[in-house]
């Protein structure tokens, strides 16, 4: 028996189209109005810093010759197509569930792009305190990133009403 695609998670799924825009649409600036490497201050502690990674996060395995832009892909589309399974089986009204897999699936799917389509990913956010620098990322890792979070704070914030339902059932 099917269900109505507004009453499942998938009512999401505007969201992955508005990230997918917002990084191609900052990838494409940067790509057309920077040099590579080239670095805009933005304010303390926040640089476009316009970087090619052939890797995944951190630049994982971004020296290894080649292989690993299809295995990152092939990851990207498995995960993609997991989390949508997931949005399909989870009512619409678990927003934050919906809200981190659709973030995730959009990051996942900018990334996917850059690296089916260029060979890398463009990064260009640079945060730095000092002289530390943390890794340079875009706004797919930013979406993945704020995913992530919500999946771990859905975990703290399920288990306790769950408990409050069970209590007052015994």
């Amino acid at each position: 028996m099917t269900r109505p695609i507004l009453s499942t998670g998938l009512r999401w799924l505007w969201l992955v189209v508005v990230l997918i825009a917002v990084d191609f649409a900052s990838k494409q600036w940067v790509m057309s109005n920077m040099l590579l490497h080239q670095t805009l201050s933005i304010m303390p502690s926040l640089n476009l810093f316009y970087a090619h990674n052939y890797g995944a996060a951190f630049s994982f395995l971004a020296d290894k010759g080649g292989w690993q832009r299809w295995f990152f892909a092939a990851i990207a589309i498995a995960i993609a197509v997991a989390l949508l399974v997931m949005m399909y089986r989870t009512p619409a009204s678990k927003k934050l569930n919906n809200i981190a897999y659709a973030l995730i699936i959009g990051g996942a799917l900018g990334n996917l792009f850059d690296r089916t389509w260029h060979g890398f990913v463009v990064d260009m956010i640079d945060f730095y305190v000092g002289n530390w620098h943390f890794a340079t990322f875009n706004i797919a890792d930013c979406g993945i990133c704020v995913g992530a979070v919500l999946i771990v704070l859905e975990g703290f914030l399920s288990p306790a009403g769950k408990q409050a339902k069970h209590k007052g059932k015994a």
